[in-house]
């Protein structure tokens, strides 16, 4: 094993791994807002919001990703004459290949999201909500300020894996050429003619990654259960 190479190409994986945590924090940001909402649709009493609810849910969670990247990435641009992905707001530096990820990944996390936060919302006793109807708050604002911060709380250990697994599938949309990660390790495997070396260094990354927070989760768990101690 040879990791002198990183001398000279340390900015890859440094750069590398830039992208991949804004990818996975905007990502998450994205997949909790809709995918709450995605859940509140499946959860709905009216069945055309229910059924398309399900029916997305299904899809993105019964399917692969990289054939979700695929379809976003390739596929759409052959629907819309002229189509090309804009760069994504303040990030232009990575082009429009960055923006296709963004979509394929949070559109794949809301499903996984709003899975959890529905079984979260169903494990809140029903007399929560009555307690707030007769207190005068109206249906949505009694789940807003009532359900949803008791499922959150119920739900953190399943987001916090949700996030772990965000941060890893972010390496599948190497193949579209976004310079995340795991594209520029096989960058330096293929430069170098290094076929291990690289894939350890951003498997390394990837650990310390996740391991980090898996911890930063876990002490927030516990603060949030000492607070309603």
């Amino acid at each position: 094993m040879n990791f002198s190479f990183l001398n000279e190409y340390g900015h890859y994986f440094v750069d590398g791994t830039k992208v991949t945590l804004l990818l996975s924090v905007i990502t998450v940001i994205l997949g909790a807002i809709f995918g709450t909402g995605m859940s509140l649709l499946r959860l709905s009493g009216i069945w055309p919001l229910r059924w398309l609810a399900t029916a997305y849910i299904e899809f993105f969670r019964g399917t692969p990703i990289i054939i979700q990247i695929f379809l976003v990435y390739y596929a759409l641009p052959q629907f819309i004459p002229d189509f090309h992905f804009p760069p994504f707001p303040f990030l232009e530096e990575y082009g429009g290949e960055f923006t296709a990820a963004v979509i394929t990944l949070g559109l794949n996390s809301t499903a996984y999201v709003a899975e959890i936060m529905r079984a979260g919302i169903q494990s809140v006793d029903k007399g929560q909500m009555e307690a707030a109807r007769s207190l005068g708050m109206k249906p949505w604002m009694a789940m807003r300020l009532v359900v949803i911060p008791q499922a959150f709380r119920t739900v953190l250990p399943a987001l916090g894996n949700e996030l772990v697994v965000v941060i890893k599938e972010t390496s599948i949309v190497s193949v579209i050429g976004l310079n995340e990660l795991m594209f520029n390790a096989d960058t330096v495997k293929g430069s170098l003619s290094l076929p291990f070396e690289p894939l350890i260094i951003a498997a390394f990354i990837y650990l310390v990654i996740t391991l980090t927070l898996s911890k930063l989760v876990g002490m927030l768990e516990r603060r949030l259960t000492k607070s309603n101690a």
